[in-house]
């Protein structure tokens, strides 16, 4: 296991981007054999193009569709792109998914099916591909003695918080279907580790936003929205978020993917500081400079029971065992996704809700 080699005392400072990493640091990926799932979605991109960046060598596990698409894998340099390779199918695929981790020694897994409202639709394919595959990641990481696998689990499988900050030792609470399946998959990488000592950690991000995130998340929804709309329509205006941006998130998995010593632990990955729905909402067309109506549409509301009405984390095991802090603040990185969104109108479509 090619990471047991690193000093324990040496803790990498991965709150940086890639263009400040030194030397040292980019060295530590560099020809290392890392298989991304979830690589064309919005965190799994970013991923991506900070491994082949510094060296390693990626295999990007996509989901299958006839047109071939590469999802957010599109925004990548196509220098970048084209260093990584495509593989193409599906996590509940048991033969796929064993082929596509052959010979690589560090899994991210953060291939998922990940918006709620859906969950309440369709909760047998959450179940398909969030348990069973993550089943079939577990499985081929066994056989194929990969060094490491870092499993992404969320902080919704915490629920609504019955104390603040979050830790790790908090309850789980099932509130919807998708955190369900997403406790049910953090489960099975426990039981990975403990029953076949399985080199597993388990990175808990709070909510991660920031460039290609899709519109089914509230950030790019609302500015989307103030760029084309003349009124801004939104869910519940109360619940409370701690947002993370996506470039120290992708350092909390930079470091997980090295760090010695940390097998079979969960890690929460958050800044701490929590703010509401409609706190963001203002403060975004603040920072655009607009005044436009807030209004609360009823078909963008969670069901009573299923709303998760406060996120914050406790981020200090983070700091402790991964020398991981976040370090872009709210206004920074929304300031940010606003260049990202304005940039890039096409890619929102503000006449529906997306669910």
């Amino acid at each position: 296991m090619w990471y047991c080699h690193f000093n324990v005392a040496i803790v990498l400072d991965f709150s940086k981007s890639i263009v400040e990493q030194t030397e040292m640091e980019r060295a530590v990926w560099r020809n290392k054999r890392v298989a991304v799932t979830g690589a064309g979605g919005f965190i799994g991109s970013h991923l991506c193009d900070a491994l082949v960046r510094s060296g390693a060598t990626v295999t990007a596990v996509v989901r299958y569709s006839s047109s071939g698409t590469l999802g957010n894998l599109n925004f990548l340099d196509p220098d970048v792109r084209s260093a990584a390779r495509i593989a193409y199918g599906n996590l509940e695929d048991s033969d796929f998914i064993y082929n596509a981790l052959e010979g690589h020694d560090v899994v991210l897994h953060l291939g998922a099916l990940i918006a709620i409202p859906y969950s309440y639709e369709a909760p047998r394919t959450y179940v398909r591909t969030n348990v069973e595959g993550t089943l079939n990641v577990l499985q081929a990481g066994r056989r194929n003695a990969i060094g490491r696998i870092v499993h992404t689990s969320t902080s919704e499988v915490y629920g609504t918080a019955l104390r603040t900050p979050i830790d790790e030792e908090h309850p789980l609470q099932g509130q919807s279907p998708y955190s369900a399946s997403k406790i049910a998959a953090d489960k099975l990488a426990e039981s990975y580790h403990r029953s076949f000592g399985l080199p597993v950690v388990t990175l808990r991000p709070f909510n991660t936003y920031g460039p290609r995130q899709s519109a089914r998340a509230f950030i790019p929804t609302i500015i989307s929205q103030a760029v084309e709309r003349d009124e801004i329509r939104l869910g519940s205006l109360t619940p409370e978020r701690d947002m993370t941006y996506v470039s120290n998130t992708v350092a909390g998995f930079l470091a997980a993917g090295i760090q010695p010593g940390i097998e079979g632990m969960t890690i929460n990955l958050g800044t701490g500081e929590t703010h509401s729905v409609g706190w963001f909402a203002h403060r975004i067309l603040a920072l655009m400079g607009v005044d436009k109506p807030i209004k609360v549409e009823a078909e963008r509301m969670r069901p009573e029971q299923s709303e998760v009405h406060k996120l914050i984390s406790d981020n200090g095991l983070a700091g402790r065992s991964l020398g991981w802090k976040p370090d872009v603040s709210i206004d920074e990185g929304l300031s940010r996704m606003i260049n990202f969104v304005s940039s890039n109108p096409g890619f929102y479509s503000t006449d529906r809700y997306v669910r």
